[in-house]
């Protein structure tokens, strides 16, 4: 059977070892410039670019026609995407599969609203790939991957929220708070899929204190991690340091934030994905 796993760039990722892949880029846009989430994107010159734009900025989700291209033909696809409370990515692949299935009976595609982004996302991918691995039937997969996304988490730590409030994420008056003396936000994904505060830590050590304090909260135990960044290698790598002090084996990796998790976390701006307790 030809597997193919598909995810919109929200993901951070644009290919993987032993299985075909594709990122189906989700565009940034202002009145003035549009930023396309691929592999040549400069995603240094959007986020100064940004920094110092003063209108309203946008994100488009891809279209069905886009996610049916990146489907391919493959005879199982496993489609994973940013959270439907948030984006028509989930919809827009949703339709796709219901094309794609019609035209080619007997193959299946499943889509996962992952009901995060970025590195949540990265988690539940790699989750896919270890099914496949072990050969297991599709159906089994579906359930398998369902399952565990019961107990993925993500965590978030901002400097500045201008992006997200201009976007109707979250408030004017919240978006205020970040980065005056110091203050950064702390947020989560919730269980719907919406972005939630959870606490405003001020400078950094208290900042990944109560990261670290959040991620035990959710029943981290020394699972996997994976931490995204954008110009915060130091506290990135801080906080892998504060959770291999008390969890040694656990498996941490730090990684770069993508265009579309540049534009919502900005400069400095942590964002981590982890395994924990069930959420439900």
């Amino acid at each position: 059977m030809k597997y193919k796993i598909v995810s919109d760039s929200t993901a951070n990722i644009l290919e993987l070892e032993k299985i075909p892949f594709q990122s189906v880029p989700i565009k940034i846009f202002t009145a003035e410039r549009e930023f396309l989430d691929n592999e040549n994107v400069d995603i240094k010159e959007m986020v100064d670019y940004l920094t110092t734009y003063k209108g309203k900025s946008g994100t488009a989700c891809p279209s069905p026609d886009e996610y049916l291209e990146a489907y391919g033909d493959a005879d199982y696809v496993f489609c994973v995407t940013i959270t439907s409370t948030l984006s028509g990515s989930y919809n827009a692949a949703r339709l796709a599969k219901e094309d794609y299935e019609s035209a080619n009976p007997g193959k299946k595609v499943f889509v996962v609203d992952s009901l995060s982004t970025g590195p949540e996302m990265e988690l539940i991918i790699k989750k896919i790939l270890e099914c496949i691995d072990k050969d297991m039937p599709f159906e089994d997969i579906c359930h398998e991957v369902t399952e565990y996304k019961k107990s993925t988490h993500l965590l978030f730590a901002l400097e500045t929220l201008a992006n997200l409030a201009n976007n109707g994420r979250v408030s004017y008056s919240v978006a205020k708070v970040a980065g005056i003396l110091g203050i950064r936000i702390i947020g989560k994904a919730s269980n719907e899929g919406t972005l939630e505060i959870v606490n405003k830590a001020r400078g950094e050590k208290k900042t990944i204190e109560a990261l670290f304090k959040n991620m035990e909260g959710s029943g981290y135990k020394g699972g996997n991690v994976i931490i995204t960044h954008w110009e915060n290698e130091k506290n990135s790598t801080e906080l892998k340091e504060l959770i291999l002090s008390k969890y040694p084996n656990a498996n941490v990796v730090i990684k770069l934030n993508r265009a579309l998790c540049a534009f919502y976390a900005e400069k400095k701006g942590i964002i981590i994905g982890f395994e924990g307790i069930s959420k439900y």
